[in-house]
């Protein structure tokens, strides 16, 4: 088999890679667009706007990679920083320098970045050749050994230091970007990262720069999605495609055509113990296209942590509203190591574990000190304390109006939280409250929200501390009343309905409760007022109203009367407004004149209302007389009035059997022992009490001599009344003498003996025969006797 037979063989067995490598691919061109033209598109790398940009290799490792903190001890634990090409700050060209996110939304703030070709090429403005620069270097065999690549690696840069570590874990944050990110490549160039760690004593090398769950090595070849830049799917399928971040479409950020997600690197090591730190980086099978890794500024700790209690690592400020416990938490807890807590400077007595809990604001350190390290490793962190204010979820109802037709969010504050001061800010989607975001409704006064729809609402104390709740908002119009009524108009003591309408349930002022029927009963003019409530309790704006007129009440002086037998007396209705009379005895007048006892009705109509008044007229009960005193011919009488209504006051008298009459019950120069008819009458009626009277006159003296003066007492006048009877006594009480119509005279004797003279007593009735009134008399009596 001649030469040229046996090279063609041996290229059809050879890997494609391997063709590749003696067949140098066509650098690609970059396509400028409006986005990638943009001044500020891409990130800042080795930029004179930046100090950083002019430091040395081991500045960038000590005040820009490594995250000191407050521990002045890190820094010089840092010692002999190498970088590979060993190019000065001044060459432009360097494959190493500073980087800044600039204003891209790039991951990281700031850090170091290492790149297999000229490392300004990777930012700053588009490159619109090819990041494929060839550095002097080649190969890195323990580059090699960690990611194991498909084929020979080329322009191979390395950044190399010892350290020493204060805490037993070390870590630092970093992403992987490539050109190789292109067509189809992926699936063979196997551009790599390596984060090499190893004793300085000796031992082999760990690489810190795996994918989590033993996924690999960081490279191109191990990192990719499932389709190519294009869109055109990958005949190698996907690899690792989580950790993937994206190819870069749009050019912006960086000028390489995809990278990785941001990863973490964490290594175990022991505290004290000097270690030796090799980044390297290379290209696979030739240099036309260039990959760099970016380390965060600040993410490579070797000192103390202070951990949350999820393990979670703490910034060095935190914000802890109403002094909610904190479990602080150092990043190490070898048994070797010591441990002491400060608080705001002072030592914390008996706090010398790894763990303690912050139960009030202000700057906890721990110090953590190594056996033969004078330098004790320390984290701090200052904690913040505010106070949430209280809230609560809370609803606000909107009554529309033609006028009002969107929620004034100011009137649900005081509903929400009671604290004063508290800051509030709506927002209507969850996450942009979750998130307090600038999203919040910026025109509270006047929002026009929904009914049933939800806001969230922040309320904070002005500052860190806040509390998420719900503002439900309900809105319906504003009712309008509307009352009516059975009557408008009516008599005192009637009742009237009332109805309301316009609304869900109403508030009365005149009722209780809330239902659209009401009754009342009147005795006055009154105004009923009602405001109508919507369902959601929108209240009308003005009551209804309606008055009821309760006319004035038909009054009368009408009242029982007495009436004499053969009267007349007026029964008087009373005047009023608008009275109209119609009386039992169908008079239609005011008064009527009635002559007989009975029981008379008057019904008095004022045009609305009718009312009935009742008079009993009775007889009158007669005058009598209760007292008749005689004397000297003059006579005195006493009577007295029994009407019930005392209609009549004035008595008049009459003793000649009502042919006279006179006011004066005193009549004078009567005759004695002679009979009288005496009356009493009310004055203009015919009420008439009446007696007989006797006037009689008994001389106390007799002198029984026959002389014709006072010779007997003598009693035949009373003969002519009935039950007529009498006796004399003696001083014992003896009867002496007994009258009778038969022997009315005593002459002072007994059986015809003459009494001795003395004075004797006497005693005698009779019954008048008109009144049949009793008369009693008693006196005493003087007898003469003269032998």
């Amino acid at each position: 088999m001649n030469r040229n037979l046996l090279f063609f063989f041996f290229l059809l067995i050879t890997p494609s890679f391997l063709f590749s490598q003696n067949l140098p691919r066509k650098p690609q061109k970059e396509q400028a667009s409006a986005l990638s033209m943009k001044a500020g598109a891409f990130i800042d790398i080795n930029a004179a706007s930046y100090a950083e940009s002019s430091f040395t290799i081991t500045q960038l490792v000590k005040d820009v990679l490594i995250s000191s903190g407050t521990n002045s001890c890190i820094t010089p634990n840092v010692s002999n920083v190498v970088v590979s090409p060993n190019l000065p700050v001044g060459n432009a060209n360097r494959s190493w320098g500073y980087f800044h996110k600039g204003t891209t939304n790039f991951p990281f703030k700031d850090g170091i970045v290492l790149s297999t070709g000229y490392a300004v090429k990777g930012g700053n403005s588009l490159n619109a050749g090819t990041l494929g620069d060839d550095l002097p270097t080649g190969s890195d065999p323990d580059l090699v050994a960690a990611t194991n690549p498909t084929g020979t690696l080329n322009d191979a840069v390395i950044l190399e230091f010892d350290f020493v570590p204060t805490s037993s874990q070390v870590k630092f944050n970093y992403l992987f970007a490539s050109e190789e990110y292109t067509g189809s490549f992926p699936c063979s160039f196997s551009d790599a990262f390596a984060l090499l760690l190893k004793p300085v004593a000796g031992g082999p090398y760990v690489n810190m720069a795996v994918l989590p769950s033993g996924a690999g090595p960081v490279s191109v070849t191990n990192i990719h999605p499932a389709t190519q830049f294009s869109g055109a799917p990958l005949s190698c399928g996907a690899a690792n495609p989580t950790f993937f971040g994206g190819y870069n479409t749009t050019n912006i950020e960086t000028n390489f055509n995809g990278r990785t997600i941001p990863l973490t690197a964490t290594a175990t090591v022991v505290p004290g113990q000097a270690y030796h730190f090799k980044m390297v980086l290379a290209d696979a099978l030739d240099s036309s296209y260039d990959s760099a890794v970016f380390l965060e500024g600040g993410s490579f700790n070797i000192g103390v942590e202070l951990l949350d209690n999820n393990g979670a690592t703490l910034p060095a400020e935190i914000n802890v509203c109403d002094n909610v416990p904190q479990v602080l938490t150092a990043s190490v807890s070898d048994p070797i190591m010591t441990f002491q807590w400060f608080f705001n400077g002072a030592p914390i007595p008996g706090a010398t574990t790894n763990t303690i809990t912050a139960v009030q604001p202000g700057t906890y350190t721990i110090e953590v000190s190594v056996p033969g390290n004078p330098c004790p490793g320390t984290a701090s962190i200052q904690i913040h304390g505010g106070t949430t204010p209280l809230a609560q979820d809370a609803t606000l109802l909107l009554c529309t109006t033609p006028d009002i037709t969107t929620f004034d969010l100011t009137n649900a504050m005081s509903s929400i939280s009671p604290t004063p001061g508290s800051v509030f800010y709506f927002y209507e989607v969850q996450a942009d409250a979750q998130a307090q975001n600038g999203n919040y409704i910026q025109n509270i006064l006047n929002y026009n929200g929904t009914d049933g729809q939800i806001l969230y609402v922040v309320v904070s104390n002005g500052g860190f501390c806040s509390k998420l709740v719900e503002l439900k908002l309900l809105k319906e119009a504003t009712p309008v009343a509307h009352l009516t009524s059975s009557r408008i108009k009516v008599c005192p003591g009637e009742t009237v309905n009332f109805v309301a309408s316009g609304g869900n349930t109403y508030l009365w002022n005149n009722f209780p409760g809330t239902g659209n029927a009401q009754t009342a009963t009147l005795y006055q003019t009154t105004t009923f007022t009602v405001y109508a409530l919507g369902p959601k309790g929108c209240k009308s704006l003005q009551p209804a109203t309606v008055t009821v007129e309760v006319t004035p009440e038909i009054t009368s002086p009408l009242k029982d009367e007495e009436m004499c037998i053969g009267d007349r007396i007026t029964l008087d209705a009373g005047a009023g407004p608008n009275y109209k009379y119609l009386w039992s005895t169908g008079a239609t007048t005011q008064t009527i004149n009635v002559d007989q006892i009975g029981v008379y009705t008057v019904t008095i109509d004022n045009g609305y209302c009718t009312k009935t008044f009742t008079s009993k007229v009775m007889a009158a009960a007669q005058p009598y007389i209760t007292n008749l005193q005689y004397g000297n011919n003059t006579l005195t009488i006493t009577a007295q009035n029994t009407s019930i209504n005392n209609i009549y006051g004035t008595l008049e008298y009459s003793i000649d059997n009502g042919i006279s009459w006179q006011e004066s019950n005193v009549f004078t120069n009567l005759l004695n022992n002679t009979t009288y008819h005496i009356q009493v009458r009310i004055k203009g009626t015919h009420c008439t009490g009446e007696i007989e009277f006797y006037t009689l006159h008994i001389n106390n003296l007799i002198t029984p001599n026959q002389d014709g003066v006072n010779d007997v007492l003598d009693l035949t006048a009373f003969g002519d009344f009935q039950n007529f009877s009498g006796s004399i006594y003696d001083r014992y009480g003896v009867e002496m003498f007994r009258f009778s119509k038969e022997t009315p005279i005593w002459d002072g004797s007994v059986g015809g003996k003459r009494l001795p003279t003395a004075t004797y007593w006497y005693k005698f009735n009779f019954e008048y025969p008109k009144s049949k009134t009793q008369m009693n008399w008693s006196g005493w009596i003087m007898l003469k006797n003269r032998e």
